[in-house]
């Protein structure tokens, strides 16, 4: 095994429990909230700051010039100047980049499909569901939530996930041409996705 797969998903789509059942079955790690102690850790910021922040996103004019700066090598100065949601972005951006050299893994989320654009051995998913199946995972999942509020939680959620998407990467969140591979959990449920990827992983690998 040396695929590193990535996991953009839709808020209720079962997304990051797939990632888990797939890293237990090829026996990797999975990445998702752990990613933000990574890049606490090596970054150097504080966890609690990464977390406020974490994939949400932000309105600024220096977004060109943090992404100028990211393509050329940051330098100290321009890094000071910086807002805080650009400097976590970057750690986790960083975070993502040094797991992958790492060896396989499973990252859920936070831009890594297109972190990781440049490197060959990654295979990039997106989860998608119908709504009603989606409002029913999350009722399941969240007791004190009525179908109502999980509606609105979801909307919200993905909103805030297409956002950060769309703000960081040169990518658009969700579509198809964006990934390697987009699936329906509600389809095939969430066993069944996880069979359809490990299928495709070790197609990837034979290849």
């Amino acid at each position: 095994m040396n695929t590193v797969i990535t996991i953009g998903r839709q808020f209720g789509s079962g997304g990051h429990e797939i990632g888990e059942k797939l890293a237990e079955h090829f026996g990797i790690k999975c990445y998702d909230k752990e990613l933000l102690s990574r890049a606490a850790k090596d970054s150097g910021f504080c966890e609690e700051m990464i977390k406020n922040h974490d994939e949400r996103p932000t309105n600024s004019f220096l977004y060109n010039l943090v992404m100028d700066t990211y393509s050329f090598g940051y330098n100290a100065s321009t890094f000071m100047d910086m807002p805080i949601s650009h400097k976590v972005f970057l750690a986790q951006f960083d975070a993502i980049k040094n797991i992958a050299k790492e060896g396989p893994c499973v990252l859920v989320g936070r831009c890594a499909d297109y972190a990781l654009h440049d490197m060959k051995n990654c295979l990039h998913f997106f989860i998608f569901a119908d709504e009603d199946s989606k409002i029913k995972r999350l009722v399941r999942k969240y007791p004190d939530l009525n179908e109502d509020k999980a509606h609105d939680m979801m909307v919200k959620k993905d909103k805030q996930r297409q956002s950060y998407y769309n703000y960081y990467s040169s990518k658009k969140w969700g579509r198809a041409d964006s990934y390697d591979y987009c699936l329906n959990s509600s389809v095939l449920g969430i066993e069944g996705t996880v069979k359809l990827i490990t299928q495709i992983v070790e197609d990837f690998e034979s290849k």
